[in-house]
């Protein structure tokens, strides 16, 4: 194993263009091209404490949820723990990797594990209801972020078509070639000096001609283009590019928006979330009858005020989230929106043990930091 087969393993779970734009994810400390000698460490938060106890278990790896470098360092020494961090880390041989909202967003991630535990199911990877993403996540595939449309004469369609692939054009995941082609008619006048490839200049043509489509990266249009001139049979021929918009995947993206198979109050919901994520209690405000049964949720792990008013906006009655201010509550109360908070780092520590599994499948001896908690302490 090397550290590049960990983030490989971690890339597959939490693939980091999931991640939000501002966020700082995937291998911050460490070479990838390293030997990966020794466990790996999974935490929420990494103190000193926590790289003590990686040190103390030869750990080689650290996979922190939240990234230890966030602004930038402007030097690296034993001056403040966050430095000191780092800089012991790298004397030590430790990777360190951070998912996060990448984490968040990405299917069977945090905020799945959580819509399960309000969903009332007792089922690991099972949701009781409809769940998709508040944001849904935008795919695009670079090979086809353009499409080229063309128009031939039906005898010069293949001849096309094959010069466009061997330009990057026409390429659709694992398959190649790919394009569309409909039949009709073009028609055209040739000026002074043209020589057509059907009829004369000067007269006004009708010409049977087929629309052939294909899809195209931004990187491979130029050339695409500059081949399309080169095989097409006409002295100037006819081209469209169209810029295509991403796809958006249901299942991926920041928040997510449940619709339970059985409504509960607010009460009964903040009930589910504190068994589900194994606190004493949780914290909640109820915008309405308190006896009102809900089945719409907004849910957001950690800190998701700034998706609170999405998720009002997308019909959901609750907002459940680690933490949120307290003018953001009371705001979503005005709008109609009860609020369920859970704590911070409680409604992501949880998700762990579940990411240690998936770890474990894929050949990692991976272990749940002892010393890492919440720093916050009720009484």
């Amino acid at each position: 194993m090397h550290v590049s087969d960990l983030v490989s393993a971690m890339h597959d779970i939490a693939p980091l263009e999931y991640a939000e734009a501002w966020d700082k994810v995937g291998l911050l400390v460490g070479d990838a091209a390293r030997a990966l000698k020794g466990r790996v460490l999974l935490t929420i938060d990494l103190t000193e404490r926590v790289l003590e106890e990686a040190i103390g278990a030869k750990a080689g790896a650290i996979i922190a949820y939240h990234p230890p470098i966030f602004e930038p360092l402007n030097r690296v020494t034993s001056a403040t723990p966050r430095q000191r961090v780092v800089l012991r880390a790298i004397e030590h041989q430790i990777a360190v990797y951070t998912p996060h909202t990448a984490l968040d967003a990405a299917p069977g991630g945090i905020t799945d594990w959580l819509c399960e535990g309000l969903s009332g199911s007792r089922k690991e990877g099972k949701i009781l209801g409809d769940c998709r993403a508040l944001a849904p996540h935008p795919q695009m595939p670079a090979s086809q972020q353009l499409k080229v449309v063309t128009f031939v004469p039906q005898a010069e369609v293949d001849r096309v078509r094959s010069a466009l692939a061997t330009a990057g054009a026409g390429i659709i995941g694992a398959y190649h070639l790919c394009s569309f082609e409909s039949s009709g008619t073009g028609t055209f006048v040739g000026g002074e000096g043209t020589k057509p490839r059907v009829g004369k200049a000067g007269h006004f043509e009708h010409v049977p001609e087929h629309r052939l489509e294909m899809v195209c990266s931004r990187s491979s249009l130029a050339l695409a283009i500059e081949t399309l001139r080169r095989f097409h049979p006409y002295e100037s021929p006819a081209i469209d590019v169209y810029e295509l918009v991403p796809q958006p995947q249901r299942a991926a993206g920041p928040g997510r928006r449940l619709v339970v198979d059985k409504a509960a109050t607010v009460r009964e919901l903040a009930e589910r979330l504190r068994d589900h994520i194994k606190r004493d209690r949780v914290r909640y405000a109820v915008a309405g009858e308190a006896d009102a049964k809900l089945n719409h949720i907004g849910v957001v792990p950690g800190s998701g005020e700034s998706l609170s008013r999405l998720a009002r906006t997308e019909g959901c009655q609750v907002f459940v989230t680690g933490e949120m201010k307290h003018h953001e509550v009371l705001g979503a109360l005005n709008s109609g929106m009860s609020v369920i908070l859970g704590g911070h780092t409680n409604t992501e520590r949880g998700y762990l043990p579940r990411l240690r599994a998936a770890l474990e499948k894929r050949g990692f001896d991976a272990v749940l930091s002892e010393t890492d908690k919440d720093p916050l302490e009720a009484v």
